[in-house]
């Protein structure tokens, strides 16, 4: 069911943003760092919004892969702590005196 809000709050999204740039179809004067051009006012909108989606895809696809590393990380040391523990129950077992006989049989 949180899938399907997700999916719902984004169909929203898109409906208002599509809606926002197709009132603005003005031409406006775009300034690039080689030059300038005259775009419509709706292109600029809808690059806008895919330069932001695309630069917050690739923000937390990194921060995914930062969380995958340290889960790897963490995986790690549990498995090295339990042979530990493992190694020093074995060692424990070993060291321990055999059971006392029990009296009275």
């Amino acid at each position: 069911m949180k899938g399907q809000w997700g999916l719902i709050a984004g169909l929203i999204v898109i409906l208002i943003i599509a809606i926002f740039a197709v009132i603005n179809v003005d031409p406006v004067e775009v300034n690039f760092l080689f030059g300038q051009g005259d775009w419509p006012l709706v292109l600029v909108i809808l690059a806008s919004v895919l330069m932001g989606a695309v630069t917050a895809g690739l923000v937390g696809m990194y921060k995914i892969y930062q969380l995958q590393q340290e889960i790897k990380q963490l995986k790690q040391e549990r498995e090295a702590s339990d042979k530990d523990n493992q190694k020093r129950r074995k060692d424990r077992k070993k060291n321990d005196p055999p059971p006392a006989p029990e009296a009275g049989k």
